[in-house]
Parts: C-alpha cells; structure tokens; sequence
C-alpha cells in the first residue's frame, strides 16, 4: 500500500529536505512541496496558497492512486497515513528561516508560523521529530525509523 506522509514544522526546519530524500531513497516516491507550487501561481500570495494545497492534494492522489509514495501535507486519499512534525524551538526556526532569505515576513508572521506545527503536535498528536541543524542525516534516520515501527 503506498504511504502518504505528512510532513509538517515550521519554515526552515529540513521539511523540504528530508522529503527530497525519501524521494531519492524510495523511487518513484513523490516530494511534493506545496510552497515550489505557490511560488508558481501568480497574485495574492494568500489565494495562491490555497490553490496550491488544491493542486497538491490532486496530485498527491494521482501518485498514490498510482501504487507510489507521496511526501506531502495530509490529504483523504485512501492511503496509509503517516503525520510527522519536524520540530524545532521558536527562536532556531525564525532564525534558521531568516538566514535562508528567500521570503520577506515580520517576526510577528514568523512566530505565528512556528505555532501553527505546535497545535498539530497538540491537537493531532503526530510524532514530533526534532530538526537538528546541520545535520539532516539525524533527522532523516529519526523519521524513517518511525515510518518502519507503523
């Protein structure tokens, strides 16, 4: 059965980068990365967003109704479901997204972004996995250990 795995935490944590590397490591798996599909949609960046969670939904479920992986935010498409939160503490994030550049937001915008993963940790009860900078390696291993013990 193809899994679908949820990838949450807040910006900069190695969401993008560990789900490249499931990618890599379980071929034909799909890295779907939601915000690559918004930075291609043009106008308000709050409307694009939406769309481009519609979009990855779609085709998350392309690839999964296709017998593949998908590494992508939760969808209802009939396949086993693994949420994982990549966690870090607020001040590591918000300076960890900061240094990469690549997005203008207030500080104020950045904190309630790193709340957003902590409600799911809370609410949902995914397993959390600490993002530990500089080395993804840590992180992936702790995160496919989890998949493999479900």
């Amino acid at each position: 059965m193809p899994r679908l795995i949820a990838l949450n935490g807040p910006p900069g944590c190695g969401r993008s980068t560990i789900a490249r590397r499931y990618a890599v490591d379980h071929p034909p798996a799909l890295a779907l990365d939601v915000d690559r599909v918004r930075d291609l949609i043009a106008g308000d960046l709050g409307e694009a967003g939406r769309l481009a969670r519609d979009i990855a939904v779609a085709a998350a479920r392309v690839h999964l109704t296709s017998g593949h992986d998908v590494v992508v935010p939760a969808a209802e498409v009939g396949a086993a479901h693994h949420e994982v939160v990549l966690n870090d503490t607020k001040a590591n994030a918000i300076r960890r997204f900061t240094e990469r550049g690549t997005v203008r937001a207030t500080p104020a915008e950045l904190s309630a972004v790193h709340d957003t993963p902590q409600t799911i940790i809370a609410t949902r009860a995914p397993v959390a996995i600490p993002s530990v900078e500089g080395d993804p390696d840590h992180t992936y291993r702790a995160r496919e250990s989890n998949v493999r013990d479900r």
